[in-house]
């Protein structure tokens, strides 16, 4: 569906692809999955990226060309014709799609002008704002929109910087790039912001020249909104008390937990490499996440882990060694759902141009 033109750059290049090759050496397309991984919902002609599951609801962001959906569909019906919250006027973009447990979808639109969240509140036609006036009057731009089950505790992040401002707001409705549509991390780092043939690794000592972004907690019963600077990518632990979170130290990008309230403070990984996407098991004990530790600091090589919350155990539980996975959320305890550009055909062995769903048991 998207054709990727391939040019000479002579060594430099050359260089680049001997080193690329040899890092897919060392997860061979031999070596059988860790656990069982399965096409779960696919379409040649979309992509399909970042599913959010809650209750016996899956919610999932659709792109067809330069059109952005959320969609509604039952967990273990995925493939059956949903609700759909799709533009309302020319050039709108509803992303961000999340799910909650009684049926609401979650999702961030630039209906009025600038980015805001916004709340289906599964019935009728009503759209209810989530956050406070200052994402209407553009003061912020809401990126990774999460909460917990029932909807009372959201959080989302934004860059402060004014040139990173006015660049996501243009992100938003037309992609740079559909690398950058699966990889939703990359957009606060002016290492990966932007699509290039290469890559610089990401491991600590990588210089960004953007602003940190900070991250945003906003209590919907008392309408409080908080921040912690120098933070993005939240989960909200599905009883609305704790939150984890990444945060770049230094070009090395590791998972952060703390209660809402603003207590407990910890680190949970300290990698040379990147941890991205947190996601709390049902029950609050596990984070699944997405790292390229595997892979010596790949962009375009992450896999999905999960980690025990009080160990710190970690377990890798994919491991395709061309594959971008990522968008990690729990179906049960035994199931996660993500997207990849696994190819359909060949998923242990090539990646495709578009994002699709997959599925894995890690029991």
């Amino acid at each position: 569906m998207y054709k990727i033109m391939t040019l000479c750059w002579g060594p430099m290049f050359a260089a680049s692809m001997l080193t690329s090759t040899m890092l897919m050496a060392k997860t061979s397309s031999n070596e059988p999955e860790l656990f069982p991984v399965s096409s779960y919902l696919s379409n040649k002609h979309l992509d399909l990226v970042y599913p959010s599951i809650a209750g016996n609801f899956l919610v999932y962001n659709e792109i067809r060309h330069d059109e952005f959906s959320v969609v509604r569909v039952p967990v273990d019906q995925a493939d059956m014709v949903g609700k759909r919250v799709d533009p309302m006027m020319l050039n709108e973009a509803l992303r961000e799609g999340v799910a909650l447990n009684n049926g609401a979808i979650g999702y961030v639109s630039n209906r009025m002008g600038p980015m805001s969240a916004w709340l289906w509140n599964n019935g009728g036609d009503t759209q209810i704002a989530i956050a406070n006036m200052a994402l209407y009057r553009g003061g912020l731009v809401p990126e990774h929109l999460n909460t917990s089950a029932e909807g009372k505790v959201w959080c989302f992040d934004a860059a402060l910087q004014k040139v990173r401002h006015n660049e996501l707001l243009n992100e938003f409705t037309q992609p740079t790039h559909r690398e950058l549509v699966g990889q939703a991390w990359r957009m606060y780092d002016s290492n990966y912001f932007i699509y290039k043939t290469g890559y610089r690794d990401t491991k600590k000592g990588t210089h960004n020249k953007f602003d940190e972004p900070s991250l945003f907690i906003f209590n919907r019963e008392n309408s409080e909104l908080s921040m912690l600077p120098k933070a993005f990518d939240g989960a909200i632990s599905p009883d609305g008390t704790q939150i984890a979170f990444v945060r770049n130290v230094e070009g090395n990008y590791d998972l952060w937990l703390q209660n809402i309230d603003g207590t407990e403070l910890t680190e949970l990984t300290t990698e040379t490499y990147g941890d991205f996407e947190p996601a709390f098991s049902p029950d609050g004990q596990q984070l699944a996440f997405v790292s390229n530790r595997d892979s010596e600091g790949s962009v375009r090589q992450t896999s999905i882990y999960v980690m025990d919350v009080k160990t710190g155990k970690v377990k890798r539980i994919t491991n395709a060694p061309e594959a971008s996975d990522g968008g990690v959320a729990w179906k049960d305890m035994h199931t996660l759902i993500f997207h990849s550009n696994r190819d359909l055909k060949h998923p242990r062995t090539r990646t495709s141009s578009n994002w699709n769903l997959w599925k894995v048991d890690i029991e």
